[in-house]
């Protein structure tokens, strides 16, 4: 299981923005799906997007028009970029790989420690 890294939380007010990051030392994103995920306190982990190849799929509807996915390759990093947060999308944010398809939450045997995010005035 690659090893991943986020980063990039902290607090925002409503309708500010967030570029959260996923990186690996040892294994090479570029040639993976990369998955985003997210857990709201006292709620299950969700599928926010992925990421695969250069084709991004956002399947949480409340983030669609707000979030996107890209990708440094030269710094072997892929980004989440939120803009126009709002308070639901506090939540604990973690990234996943694949080499063939999106990550899914079952795909996953070993989570990264996340990203706190937390919107609030």
């Amino acid at each position: 299981q690659a090893h991943l890294v986020e980063s990039g939380g902290g607090l925002v007010h409503p309708g500010g923005s967030l570029s959260l990051s996923c990186t690996s030392s040892d294994f090479k994103l570029d040639l993976n799906h990369i998955g985003w995920f997210r857990q709201a306190p006292g709620k299950e982990r969700e599928e926010v997007g992925c990421l695969a190849d250069t084709r991004i799929y956002l399947y949480a509807d409340s983030v669609k028009g707000r979030f996107t996915i890209s990708k440094d390759t030269a710094k072997n990093t892929v980004y989440l970029d939120m803009n126009n947060l709002k308070p639901e999308d506090t939540a604990v944010y973690y990234c996943a790989a694949n080499p063939w398809v999106c990550p899914s939450i079952t795909d996953v045997d070993s989570w990264g420690q996340g990203t706190q995010v937390t919107v609030s005035s």
